[in-house]
Protein backbone atom coordinates (compact mmCIF):
# COMPACT_ATOMS: atom_id res chain seq x y z
CA UNK A 1 0.00 0.00 0.00
CA UNK A 2 1.37 3.39 -0.99
CA UNK A 3 1.36 6.08 1.72
CA UNK A 4 1.39 9.70 0.64
CA UNK A 5 3.86 11.52 2.86
CA UNK A 6 2.85 14.90 4.20
CA UNK A 7 4.84 17.90 3.04
CA UNK A 8 6.76 19.45 5.90
CA UNK A 9 8.82 22.61 6.20
CA UNK A 10 9.90 23.99 9.55
CA UNK A 11 9.63 27.76 10.10
CA UNK A 12 12.94 29.61 10.07
CA UNK A 13 13.40 32.76 12.12
CA UNK A 14 16.59 34.79 12.06
CA UNK A 15 16.37 34.90 15.82
CA UNK A 16 19.27 36.08 17.99
CA UNK A 17 19.83 34.69 21.46
CA UNK A 18 17.92 36.65 24.06
CA UNK A 19 21.09 38.07 25.61
CA UNK A 20 21.70 39.95 22.34
CA UNK A 21 18.25 41.53 22.41
CA UNK A 22 16.64 44.43 24.26
CA UNK A 23 17.03 48.19 24.61
CA UNK A 24 18.21 50.25 27.60
CA UNK A 25 15.37 51.22 29.91
CA UNK A 26 12.79 48.80 28.50
CA UNK A 27 10.96 46.77 31.15
CA UNK A 28 8.49 43.92 31.33
CA UNK A 29 7.86 44.22 35.06
CA UNK A 30 7.96 47.30 37.27
CA UNK A 31 8.68 46.46 40.86
CA UNK A 32 7.07 48.55 43.64
CA UNK A 33 9.13 51.02 45.58
CA UNK A 34 10.70 49.74 48.78
CA UNK A 35 8.74 50.38 51.96
CA UNK A 36 9.71 53.48 53.84
CA UNK A 37 10.23 51.61 57.10
CA UNK A 38 13.55 49.73 56.99
CA UNK A 39 15.01 47.54 59.71
CA UNK A 40 17.01 49.43 62.29
CA UNK A 41 20.60 49.97 61.27
CA UNK A 42 20.04 49.26 57.55
CA UNK A 43 20.07 52.23 55.21
CA UNK A 44 20.03 50.31 51.92
CA UNK A 45 18.41 47.03 50.86
CA UNK A 46 21.80 45.77 49.71
CA UNK A 47 22.75 45.58 53.37
CA UNK A 48 20.34 42.66 53.69
CA UNK A 49 22.58 40.59 51.41
CA UNK A 50 25.68 39.08 53.07
CA UNK A 51 28.86 40.68 51.65
CA UNK A 52 30.17 37.37 50.28
CA UNK A 53 27.02 36.95 48.17
CA UNK A 54 26.91 40.45 46.66
CA UNK A 55 27.70 40.97 42.98
CA UNK A 56 30.62 43.14 42.09
CA UNK A 57 28.86 44.20 38.86
CA UNK A 58 25.23 44.37 37.85
CA UNK A 59 24.08 41.30 35.87
CA UNK A 60 24.15 41.76 32.10
CA UNK A 61 20.47 40.98 31.56
CA UNK A 62 18.54 41.96 28.41
CA UNK A 63 16.12 44.85 28.92
CA UNK A 64 12.89 43.87 27.19
CA UNK A 65 9.14 44.31 27.38
CA UNK A 66 6.90 41.36 28.17
CA UNK A 67 5.55 41.00 24.58
CA UNK A 68 9.10 40.97 23.21
CA UNK A 69 10.01 38.10 25.55
CA UNK A 70 6.84 36.21 24.68
CA UNK A 71 7.30 36.55 20.92
CA UNK A 72 10.95 35.52 21.17
CA UNK A 73 10.18 32.23 22.88
CA UNK A 74 7.18 31.54 20.66
CA UNK A 75 9.43 31.82 17.62
CA UNK A 76 11.97 29.50 19.22
CA UNK A 77 9.22 27.00 20.03
CA UNK A 78 8.21 26.95 16.36
CA UNK A 79 11.75 25.96 15.43
CA UNK A 80 12.02 23.04 17.84
CA UNK A 81 13.28 19.77 16.39
CA UNK A 82 11.64 17.43 18.91
CA UNK A 83 8.19 16.05 19.69
CA UNK A 84 6.72 17.30 16.42
CA UNK A 85 4.50 14.38 15.64
CA UNK A 86 4.99 10.65 15.81
CA UNK A 87 7.52 9.74 18.50
CA UNK A 88 8.22 6.01 18.80
CA UNK A 89 10.86 6.41 21.47
CA UNK A 90 11.88 2.87 22.36
CA UNK A 91 12.39 1.67 25.97
CA UNK A 92 10.61 4.80 27.13
CA UNK A 93 6.92 3.97 26.61
CA UNK A 94 5.87 7.35 25.23
CA UNK A 95 2.22 8.04 25.96
CA UNK A 96 -0.24 10.82 25.42
CA UNK A 97 -0.29 13.07 28.47
CA UNK A 98 -3.91 14.21 28.97
CA UNK A 99 -4.23 17.97 29.32
CA UNK A 100 -6.81 17.63 32.07
CA UNK A 101 -4.13 15.95 34.19
CA UNK A 102 -1.85 18.93 33.62
CA UNK A 103 -4.63 21.24 34.80
CA UNK A 104 -5.16 19.14 37.91
CA UNK A 105 -1.45 19.02 38.73
CA UNK A 106 -1.14 22.80 38.61
CA UNK A 107 -3.99 23.47 41.00
CA UNK A 108 -2.79 25.69 43.88
CA UNK A 109 -4.03 23.08 46.36
CA UNK A 110 -1.08 21.00 45.19
CA UNK A 111 1.53 23.44 43.90
CA UNK A 112 1.41 25.60 47.03
CA UNK A 113 1.89 22.73 49.46
CA UNK A 114 5.02 22.76 51.56
CA UNK A 115 6.36 19.27 52.32
CA UNK A 116 7.01 20.23 55.95
CA UNK A 117 3.60 21.71 56.69
CA UNK A 118 1.36 19.89 59.16
CA UNK A 119 -0.18 16.64 57.95
CA UNK A 120 -3.67 17.85 58.82
CA UNK A 121 -3.40 20.53 56.13
CA UNK A 122 -2.54 18.17 53.26
CA UNK A 123 -4.79 15.18 53.74
CA UNK A 124 -5.96 15.28 50.10
CA UNK A 125 -2.45 15.07 48.69
CA UNK A 126 -1.52 12.27 51.07
CA UNK A 127 -4.67 10.37 50.09
CA UNK A 128 -3.70 10.55 46.40
CA UNK A 129 -0.20 9.26 47.14
CA UNK A 130 -1.64 6.44 49.26
CA UNK A 131 -4.19 5.48 46.61
CA UNK A 132 -1.50 5.39 43.91
CA UNK A 133 0.46 3.08 46.19
CA UNK A 134 -2.58 0.76 46.33
CA UNK A 135 -2.95 0.79 42.52
CA UNK A 136 0.68 -0.18 42.01
CA UNK A 137 0.38 -2.92 44.60
CA UNK A 138 -2.45 -4.35 42.52
CA UNK A 139 -0.42 -4.08 39.30
CA UNK A 140 2.70 -5.66 40.78
CA UNK A 141 1.63 -7.81 43.73
CA UNK A 142 4.11 -5.97 45.98
CA UNK A 143 3.24 -4.96 49.55
CA UNK A 144 4.41 -1.34 49.73
CA UNK A 145 5.44 1.47 47.36
CA UNK A 146 7.38 4.65 47.92
CA UNK A 147 7.60 7.58 45.49
CA UNK A 148 10.69 9.39 46.73
CA UNK A 149 12.96 8.44 43.81
CA UNK A 150 13.15 11.09 41.10
CA UNK A 151 13.28 8.70 38.14
CA UNK A 152 14.19 5.20 37.03
CA UNK A 153 17.87 5.34 37.93
CA UNK A 154 17.09 6.65 41.41
CA UNK A 155 14.54 3.86 41.85
CA UNK A 156 17.22 1.34 40.86
CA UNK A 157 19.56 2.94 43.39
CA UNK A 158 16.78 2.73 45.98
CA UNK A 159 16.70 -1.00 45.32
CA UNK A 160 20.46 -1.24 45.77
CA UNK A 161 20.21 0.65 49.07
CA UNK A 162 17.43 -1.67 50.28
CA UNK A 163 19.37 -4.75 49.16
CA UNK A 164 22.39 -3.50 51.08
CA UNK A 165 20.33 -2.82 54.22
CA UNK A 166 18.60 -6.19 54.05
CA UNK A 167 21.86 -8.16 53.89
CA UNK A 168 23.42 -5.93 56.57
CA UNK A 169 20.51 -6.75 58.90
CA UNK A 170 21.35 -10.43 58.47
CA UNK A 171 25.08 -9.89 59.00
CA UNK A 172 25.86 -10.89 55.40
CA UNK A 173 26.64 -7.59 53.68
CA UNK A 174 30.40 -8.04 53.72
CA UNK A 175 30.01 -11.46 52.13
CA UNK A 176 27.27 -10.59 49.58
CA UNK A 177 29.01 -7.99 47.48
CA UNK A 178 27.95 -9.03 43.93
CA UNK A 179 24.95 -8.06 41.84
CA UNK A 180 24.15 -9.97 38.64
CA UNK A 181 22.61 -8.28 35.62
CA UNK A 182 22.56 -8.76 31.85
CA UNK A 183 24.03 -6.85 28.94
CA UNK A 184 20.50 -6.09 27.66
CA UNK A 185 19.24 -4.71 30.99
CA UNK A 186 18.84 -0.96 31.41
CA UNK A 187 22.32 0.47 32.02
CA UNK A 188 21.13 2.26 35.16
CA UNK A 189 20.99 -1.10 36.94
CA UNK A 190 24.70 -1.99 36.78
CA UNK A 191 25.57 1.69 37.20
CA UNK A 192 23.59 2.10 40.41
CA UNK A 193 24.79 -1.26 41.71
CA UNK A 194 28.37 -0.07 41.27
CA UNK A 195 27.53 3.29 42.85
CA UNK A 196 26.11 1.43 45.85
CA UNK A 197 29.41 -0.41 46.30
CA UNK A 198 28.60 -3.75 44.69
CA UNK A 199 30.65 -5.66 42.17
CA UNK A 200 28.69 -6.14 38.94
CA UNK A 201 28.54 -9.42 37.01
CA UNK A 202 27.11 -8.95 33.53
CA UNK A 203 25.70 -11.93 31.64
CA UNK A 204 25.91 -11.99 27.84
CA UNK A 205 23.06 -13.00 25.54
CA UNK A 206 22.65 -16.52 24.21
CA UNK A 207 21.32 -17.42 20.75
CA UNK A 208 17.75 -17.37 22.10
CA UNK A 209 18.12 -13.65 22.86
CA UNK A 210 18.60 -13.95 26.64
CA UNK A 211 21.39 -15.39 28.83
CA UNK A 212 21.38 -19.12 29.43
CA UNK A 213 20.55 -20.79 32.73
CA UNK A 214 24.05 -22.27 32.75
CA UNK A 215 25.56 -18.78 32.59
CA UNK A 216 23.41 -17.69 35.53
CA UNK A 217 24.32 -20.77 37.56
CA UNK A 218 28.01 -20.10 36.96
CA UNK A 219 27.58 -16.52 38.21
CA UNK A 220 25.49 -17.23 41.33
CA UNK A 221 27.31 -17.97 44.57
CA UNK A 222 27.19 -17.20 48.27
CA UNK A 223 28.49 -13.75 47.29
CA UNK A 224 25.33 -12.94 45.31
CA UNK A 225 23.37 -10.06 46.80
CA UNK A 226 20.74 -9.83 44.02
CA UNK A 227 19.89 -9.92 40.36
CA UNK A 228 18.64 -6.75 38.64
CA UNK A 229 16.94 -7.33 35.27
CA UNK A 230 14.39 -6.01 32.79
CA UNK A 231 11.92 -8.47 31.32
CA UNK A 232 11.30 -7.83 28.48
CA UNK A 233 14.80 -6.46 28.18
CA UNK A 234 16.03 -3.53 26.12
CA UNK A 235 15.97 -5.67 22.97
CA UNK A 236 12.26 -6.43 23.42
CA UNK A 237 12.97 -10.07 24.36
CA UNK A 238 11.05 -11.72 27.20
CA UNK A 239 12.96 -14.36 29.12
CA UNK A 240 10.56 -17.32 29.54
CA UNK A 241 12.88 -18.91 32.12
CA UNK A 242 12.66 -15.98 34.54
CA UNK A 243 10.95 -17.97 37.32
CA UNK A 244 13.80 -20.46 37.29
CA UNK A 245 16.27 -17.58 37.40
CA UNK A 246 14.65 -16.25 40.54
CA UNK A 247 14.52 -19.69 42.15
CA UNK A 248 18.26 -20.14 41.59
CA UNK A 249 19.08 -16.73 43.06
CA UNK A 250 16.77 -17.18 46.04
CA UNK A 251 18.23 -20.62 46.72
CA UNK A 252 21.64 -18.97 46.96
CA UNK A 253 20.31 -16.35 49.41
CA UNK A 254 20.07 -13.43 46.97
CA UNK A 255 17.22 -11.07 46.13
CA UNK A 256 15.56 -10.33 42.79
CA UNK A 257 14.77 -6.82 41.47
CA UNK A 258 12.51 -6.28 38.45
CA UNK A 259 13.14 -3.10 36.45
CA UNK A 260 9.68 -2.55 34.94
CA UNK A 261 10.68 0.31 32.63
CA UNK A 262 9.53 -1.88 29.71
CA UNK A 263 6.18 -2.69 31.31
CA UNK A 264 3.83 -1.67 28.51
CA UNK A 265 3.73 -5.07 26.83
CA UNK A 266 3.17 -7.03 30.05
CA UNK A 267 1.09 -4.80 32.32
CA UNK A 268 -2.01 -6.65 33.54
CA UNK A 269 -0.56 -9.90 32.15
CA UNK A 270 2.07 -10.68 34.78
CA UNK A 271 2.75 -9.44 38.31
CA UNK A 272 6.30 -9.10 39.52
CA UNK A 273 5.67 -10.58 42.96
CA UNK A 274 3.83 -13.59 41.56
CA UNK A 275 6.81 -14.38 39.32
CA UNK A 276 8.96 -14.33 42.44
CA UNK A 277 10.59 -10.88 42.43
CA UNK A 278 11.22 -9.25 45.80
CA UNK A 279 11.07 -5.69 44.48
CA UNK A 280 10.27 -3.75 41.34
CA UNK A 281 10.02 -0.22 40.01
CA UNK A 282 7.70 1.67 37.68
CA UNK A 283 8.33 4.93 35.86
CA UNK A 284 5.25 7.02 36.51
CA UNK A 285 6.52 9.71 34.14
CA UNK A 286 6.30 7.36 31.17
CA UNK A 287 4.38 4.15 31.77
CA UNK A 288 1.56 5.80 33.71
CA UNK A 289 0.78 8.74 31.48
CA UNK A 290 2.82 11.57 32.98
CA UNK A 291 5.22 13.41 30.62
CA UNK A 292 8.66 11.96 30.01
CA UNK A 293 11.08 13.92 32.12
CA UNK A 294 14.40 14.33 30.38
CA UNK A 295 17.46 15.38 32.37
CA UNK A 296 16.38 17.02 35.61
CA UNK A 297 12.73 17.18 34.66
CA UNK A 298 9.65 16.08 36.59
CA UNK A 299 9.89 12.35 37.14
CA UNK A 300 9.04 9.67 39.65
CA UNK A 301 10.48 6.20 39.97
CA UNK A 302 7.95 4.28 42.05
CA UNK A 303 9.76 1.59 44.03
CA UNK A 304 7.81 -1.31 45.52
CA UNK A 305 8.86 -4.34 47.52
CA UNK A 306 7.72 -7.29 49.58
CA UNK A 307 6.72 -7.02 53.23
CA UNK A 308 10.08 -8.53 54.16
CA UNK A 309 11.94 -5.60 52.58
CA UNK A 310 9.45 -2.87 53.53
CA UNK A 311 11.15 -1.95 56.86
CA UNK A 312 14.17 -0.72 54.88
CA UNK A 313 12.26 1.64 52.56
CA UNK A 314 13.21 5.33 52.44
CA UNK A 315 11.26 7.48 54.87
CA UNK A 316 8.69 8.88 55.10
CA UNK A 317 5.93 6.55 53.95
CA UNK A 318 2.32 7.63 53.64
CA UNK A 319 0.17 5.57 56.01
CA UNK A 320 -3.58 5.46 56.48
CA UNK A 321 -4.99 5.28 60.00
CA UNK A 322 -8.77 5.16 59.93
CA UNK A 323 -9.93 8.14 57.86
CA UNK A 324 -6.66 10.03 58.32
CA UNK A 325 -3.33 9.91 56.47
CA UNK A 326 0.03 10.55 58.01
CA UNK A 327 3.73 10.59 57.13
CA UNK A 328 5.58 7.79 58.86
CA UNK A 329 9.09 8.88 59.80
CA UNK A 330 9.53 6.38 62.62
CA UNK A 331 11.34 3.70 60.67
CA UNK A 332 14.48 2.63 62.51
CA UNK A 333 15.67 0.27 59.75
CA UNK A 334 15.05 2.74 56.89
CA UNK A 335 17.85 3.42 54.40
CA UNK A 336 17.13 7.11 54.96
CA UNK A 337 16.68 9.62 52.18
CA UNK A 338 17.15 8.78 48.52
CA UNK A 339 15.86 12.21 47.59
CA UNK A 340 14.39 15.15 49.45
CA UNK A 341 10.99 14.93 51.17
CA UNK A 342 8.45 12.35 49.96
CA UNK A 343 8.27 12.50 46.20
CA UNK A 344 7.15 14.54 43.21
CA UNK A 345 3.47 14.79 44.09
CA UNK A 346 2.44 16.42 40.82
CA UNK A 347 3.73 13.45 38.83
CA UNK A 348 2.03 11.04 41.23
CA UNK A 349 -1.25 12.91 40.70
CA UNK A 350 -0.96 12.73 36.90
CA UNK A 351 -0.24 9.00 37.07
CA UNK A 352 -3.10 8.46 39.51
CA UNK A 353 -5.55 10.31 37.24
CA UNK A 354 -4.33 8.28 34.24
CA UNK A 355 -4.66 4.96 36.06
CA UNK A 356 -8.13 5.79 37.39
CA UNK A 357 -9.29 6.93 33.95
CA UNK A 358 -7.94 3.78 32.28
CA UNK A 359 -9.14 1.32 34.88
CA UNK A 360 -8.08 -2.32 34.92
CA UNK A 361 -9.73 -3.04 31.58
CA UNK A 362 -8.16 0.00 29.92
CA UNK A 363 -4.69 -0.89 31.15
CA UNK A 364 -5.09 -4.43 29.83
CA UNK A 365 -6.30 -3.13 26.47
CA UNK A 366 -3.39 -0.68 26.25
CA UNK A 367 -1.00 -3.60 26.74
CA UNK A 368 -2.73 -5.62 24.02
CA UNK A 369 -2.60 -2.72 21.56
CA UNK A 370 1.06 -2.11 22.35
CA UNK A 371 2.05 -5.70 21.57
CA UNK A 372 -0.14 -5.80 18.47
CA UNK A 373 1.28 -2.50 17.20
CA UNK A 374 4.85 -3.62 17.75
CA UNK A 375 4.41 -6.86 15.82
CA UNK A 376 2.44 -5.11 13.06
CA UNK A 377 5.24 -2.57 12.73
CA UNK A 378 7.85 -5.32 12.55
CA UNK A 379 6.30 -6.72 9.36
CA UNK A 380 6.59 -3.34 7.65
CA UNK A 381 10.09 -2.56 8.87
CA UNK A 382 11.60 -5.88 7.84
CA UNK A 383 10.29 -5.30 4.31
CA UNK A 384 12.50 -2.19 4.03
CA UNK A 385 15.82 -2.61 2.25
CA UNK A 386 18.78 -2.37 4.60
CA UNK A 387 16.78 -3.07 7.82
CA UNK A 388 17.41 -6.21 9.87
CA UNK A 389 16.26 -7.38 13.30
CA UNK A 390 18.48 -8.01 16.29
CA UNK A 391 18.86 -11.65 17.30
CA UNK A 392 17.30 -12.92 14.05
CA UNK A 393 17.55 -16.52 15.28
CA UNK A 394 15.45 -15.80 18.38
CA UNK A 395 12.00 -17.06 17.37
CA UNK A 396 9.89 -15.70 20.24
CA UNK A 397 7.70 -12.71 19.33
CA UNK A 398 8.90 -9.36 20.68
CA UNK A 399 6.64 -7.49 23.05
CA UNK A 400 6.48 -3.73 23.35
CA UNK A 401 9.51 -2.97 21.18
CA UNK A 402 12.23 -4.52 19.07
CA UNK A 403 15.77 -3.44 18.34
CA UNK A 404 16.58 -3.26 14.64
CA UNK A 405 19.79 -2.55 12.75
CA UNK A 406 20.80 -0.41 9.76
CA UNK A 407 24.17 -2.17 9.50
CA UNK A 408 23.35 -3.52 6.03
CA UNK A 409 22.34 -0.07 4.82
CA UNK A 410 25.54 1.43 6.22
CA UNK A 411 27.71 -1.20 4.50
CA UNK A 412 25.94 -0.88 1.14
CA UNK A 413 25.36 2.90 0.98
CA UNK A 414 27.48 4.62 3.61
CA UNK A 415 24.32 6.04 5.24
CA UNK A 416 24.36 5.43 8.99
CA UNK A 417 21.74 5.63 11.71
CA UNK A 418 22.58 9.26 12.54
CA UNK A 419 22.05 10.25 8.90
CA UNK A 420 18.66 8.55 8.98
CA UNK A 421 17.79 10.32 12.23
CA UNK A 422 18.51 13.68 10.65
CA UNK A 423 16.56 12.91 7.51
CA UNK A 424 13.46 11.72 9.41
CA UNK A 425 13.02 15.18 10.91
CA UNK A 426 12.59 16.53 7.37
CA UNK A 427 9.25 14.72 7.24
CA UNK A 428 7.88 16.27 10.42
CA UNK A 429 8.28 13.27 12.69
CA UNK A 430 10.69 12.58 15.50
CA UNK A 431 13.98 10.89 14.59
CA UNK A 432 14.41 7.26 15.52
CA UNK A 433 16.03 6.49 18.85
CA UNK A 434 19.09 4.29 18.57
CA UNK A 435 19.67 2.43 21.85
CA UNK A 436 21.33 2.61 25.20
CA UNK A 437 25.06 2.19 25.29
CA UNK A 438 26.81 -0.09 24.66
CA UNK A 439 25.49 -0.71 21.17
CA UNK A 440 24.89 -4.45 21.15
CA UNK A 441 23.65 -4.18 17.57
CA UNK A 442 25.54 -2.15 14.93
CA UNK A 443 23.68 0.97 13.73
CA UNK A 444 20.71 0.26 16.03
CA UNK A 445 17.26 1.77 16.30
CA UNK A 446 14.56 0.83 18.79
CA UNK A 447 11.02 1.98 17.99
CA UNK A 448 8.11 1.37 20.34
CA UNK A 449 4.61 1.56 18.96
CA UNK A 450 2.86 1.79 22.31
CA UNK A 451 -0.91 2.15 22.46
CA UNK A 452 -1.39 5.82 21.60
CA UNK A 453 -0.72 5.69 17.85
CA UNK A 454 -3.20 4.25 15.37
CA UNK A 455 -2.48 2.13 12.34
CA UNK A 456 -2.36 5.21 10.07
CA UNK A 457 0.38 6.82 12.14
CA UNK A 458 2.43 3.62 12.20
CA UNK A 459 2.01 3.24 8.43
CA UNK A 460 3.23 6.80 7.94
CA UNK A 461 6.25 6.23 10.20
CA UNK A 462 7.18 3.08 8.29
CA UNK A 463 6.66 4.87 4.97
CA UNK A 464 9.08 7.64 5.99
CA UNK A 465 11.76 5.08 6.82
CA UNK A 466 11.09 3.27 3.52
CA UNK A 467 11.45 6.55 1.63
CA UNK A 468 14.76 7.27 3.32
CA UNK A 469 15.97 3.77 2.50
CA UNK A 470 15.14 4.38 -1.18
CA UNK A 471 17.09 7.65 -1.03
CA UNK A 472 20.05 5.96 0.67
CA UNK A 473 20.32 3.43 -2.16
CA UNK A 474 19.66 5.90 -4.99
CA UNK A 475 20.95 9.34 -3.92
CA UNK A 476 22.67 8.86 -0.54
CA UNK A 477 23.96 12.44 -0.39
CA UNK A 478 20.41 13.64 0.24
CA UNK A 479 20.39 11.64 3.46
CA UNK A 480 23.99 12.33 4.42
CA UNK A 481 23.55 16.11 4.19
CA UNK A 482 20.14 16.25 5.92
CA UNK A 483 18.19 17.82 7.51
CA UNK A 484 17.06 20.13 4.70
CA UNK A 485 13.62 21.28 5.87
CA UNK A 486 14.55 22.29 9.40
CA UNK A 487 15.33 25.64 10.96
CA UNK A 488 18.80 24.31 11.78
CA UNK A 489 20.78 22.29 9.28
CA UNK A 490 23.50 19.79 10.04
CA UNK A 491 26.08 20.89 12.57
CA UNK A 492 29.73 20.21 11.97
CA UNK A 493 30.60 16.87 13.60
CA UNK A 494 32.30 17.17 16.94
CA UNK A 495 31.77 20.88 17.52
CA UNK A 496 29.36 20.34 20.38
CA UNK A 497 31.95 18.09 22.04
CA UNK A 498 34.80 20.57 21.57
CA UNK A 499 35.42 22.45 24.86
CA UNK A 500 37.16 25.25 22.97
CA UNK A 501 33.95 25.99 21.02
CA UNK A 502 31.05 25.29 23.36
CA UNK A 503 29.95 27.77 25.99
CA UNK A 504 27.68 26.94 28.90
CA UNK A 505 27.18 30.54 30.06
CA UNK A 506 26.73 33.89 28.37
CA UNK A 507 29.95 35.16 29.92
CA UNK A 508 31.87 32.18 28.49
CA UNK A 509 30.30 32.77 25.07
CA UNK A 510 31.33 36.44 25.09
CA UNK A 511 34.85 35.52 26.11
CA UNK A 512 35.23 32.90 23.38
CA UNK A 513 33.71 35.17 20.76
CA UNK A 514 36.21 37.89 21.70
CA UNK A 515 39.08 35.41 21.48
CA UNK A 516 37.92 34.26 18.05
CA UNK A 517 37.78 37.87 16.84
Amino acid sequence: MSIELKKYQAPVWNEPVIMEMGHPGRRGVLFPQAEAAMPDGIDDAIELVPPALRREDKPALPEMSEPEVLYHYLRLSQQTLGMMGISLFGTCTMKYNPQINEALAWRPELTELHPLQHEDTMQGALEIVHNMDLILREVSGMDQFVFQAGGGAEAAFTSCAVIRAYHASRGELEQRDEIITTIATHPCNPATAAAAGFKVITLMLDEDGYPSLDALKDAVSNRTAAIMVNNPDDMGVYNPEIKEWIRIVHEAGGLAFYDSANLNGTMSKIRAREIGFDACMFMLHKTFGAPKSGVGGPATGAYGCSAELAPFLPAPLVKREGDRYRLDYDRPQSVGKIREFWGNTQVVLKAYAWARAMGAEGIAQASDISVLGNNYMEKGLLAIRGVTRSQPDAKLPRLEMTRYSLETMKEETGVDVHDVQNRMSDFGIDPIWSSHEPWLVPEPFTPEAGEMYGKEALDRWIAVLARISDEAYSTPEIVKTSPHNQATHRLKPGETDDPSKRAMTWRAFQKKRAQAA
